[in-house]
């Protein structure tokens, strides 16, 4: 899980509202960058737990960016208002970001530490709400 893959690639996509979003904005805060689709069942299965995690460290200097690979607009809304989940959602319309973050199978996820670089990434569903998990973002939070 410890991120070994290089320099942490670029980030600058559109959110639902069409406002740009790019990952240097959260310089300072731990950030959950979450690659998923809505058609990626592992990736519907571990939304909740993300959701969780973020409700856990409310008001912490943490940030979940959970960046839909690939799909219309209206697919993620009608998904997001379906499941009533309320995460911050970035549209990779082309899938260039994913290709650019190795994501190549989603779920695919990686913890950006406040300095801007990646510092574990997880393919795969994981319970991100889990103690283990919430303690190794714990730390990189006292860490800053």
């Amino acid at each position: 899980m410890p991120w070994n893959g290089g320099p942490t690639p670029a980030l600058a996509l559109e959110d639902l509202h069409g406002r740009p979003v790019r990952l240097e904005g959260f310089k300072g805060k731990v950030v959950l960058v979450n690659f998923w689709a809505t058609w990626c069942e592992p990736c519907r299965d571990e939304m909740p737990s993300i959701q969780r995690l973020r409700q856990e460290l409310d008001g912490k200097a943490f940030e979940v960016v959970a960046v839909n690979v690939a799909e219309p607009r209206s697919r993620v809304e009608a998904f997001l208002e379906r499941t009533k989940l309320d995460l911050p959602v970035l549209l990779d319309h082309s899938g260039d970001a994913a290709r650019g973050w190795r994501a190549r199978i989603l779920p695919a996820t990686f913890i950006v530490g406040p300095d801007g670089s990646i510092r574990y990434s997880h393919a795969g569903e994981l319970a991100w709400d889990e103690p283990r998990i919430v303690e190794l973002i714990s730390a990189l939070l006292r860490a800053r």
